[in-house]
């Protein structure tokens, strides 16, 4: 017999999504520069509910709810996490950054600072991070006007993870660092 017994659902206690839009949420802003898989916005979605993440920029090509290959990965959080369509993502990022947030490409570019390395203390307050299209990675308009651009570190052949998964690193590190709940 093992020493670990799955939860129920009844067991792992979830809110109403009612009850999330009542909730504080992390100073956290997620930008989606041309995302093309609406499954990989799903994602998205279904990991900004789980960190409690402020609001999710959906730009350019990205898709939007409603959509059946969101709703298939987001699995309702299209209903509990505040999103916005802005076409243009460099406008975002600037009405952001003007705005006191600090902005961080997601992106290998030369001088990078790998994510293990980020000096989180540069954060302001309010932290807009970007993710890009699955081939063409942010856009280097994007890239120009962020405060920083990190890069996970990575140590196989392809040097190339899912954006998806890519978030989820990303944002995981930036709660764990940012000190935030």
């Amino acid at each position: 017999m093992s020493k670990y017994r799955k939860l129920t659902m009844e067991e792992l206690d979830r809110i109403s999504v009612e009850e999330f839009r009542l909730l504080k949420k992390n100073p956290i802003t997620i930008i989606l520069d041309n995302v093309r898989s609406a499954n990989n916005t799903g994602s998205f979605f279904r990991t900004a509910d789980a960190f409690r993440i402020s609001k999710i920029y959906l730009c350019g090509i990205t898709a939007t709810p409603p959509n059946k290959e969101i709703h298939k990965t987001a699995l309702g959080s299209t209903e509990s996490v505040e999103w916005e369509y802005v076409e243009d993502t460099l406008s975002v990022v600037k009405k952001l950054k003007q705005n006191g947030y600090t902005t961080v490409a997601t992106e290998q570019t030369t001088n990078s600072i790998m994510l293990d390395s980020f000096d989180f203390h540069n954060c302001n307050t309010h932290v807009a991070i970007v993710f890009g299209n699955e081939v063409n990675g942010v856009g280097q308009d994007i890239i120009d006007f962020c405060n920083y651009c990190i890069e996970i570190p990575q140590w196989g052949t392809k040097h190339s993870l899912n954006v998806a998964v890519a978030g989820g690193i990303v944002l995981w590190n930036f709660m764990q660092n940012l000190k935030v709940r």
